[in-house]
């Protein structure tokens, strides 16, 4: 992972697709802050699959939501 700057960028763009396309990761930074990231499409596709699984594996509980929507059923009946 490398940090430019956006004039930097601009002025060498063909250079950093290159450098994101094997693999790589750009942070781009305007006036000190970082504005944007330059990743290649395979490694977005399992950054946001990876990170997916992360939060339903945290949140998702197939059990407890079972039980609970069974409550709701029992409760009318």
């Amino acid at each position: 992972m490398t940090t430019v700057t956006a004039t930097e960028m601009q002025n060498n763009f063909g250079k950093y697709l290159q450098y994101v396309q094997s693999g790589n990761e750009v942070i781009i930074l305007r006036n000190g802050k970082e504005v944007a990231r330059l990743v290649s499409r395979e490694r977005t596709v399992s950054f946001l699959t990876d990170e997916l699984t992360g939060v339903l594996k945290s949140v998702y509980d197939e059990k407890a939501l079972r039980a609970e929507k069974m409550a709701k059923y029992e409760d009318l009946g």
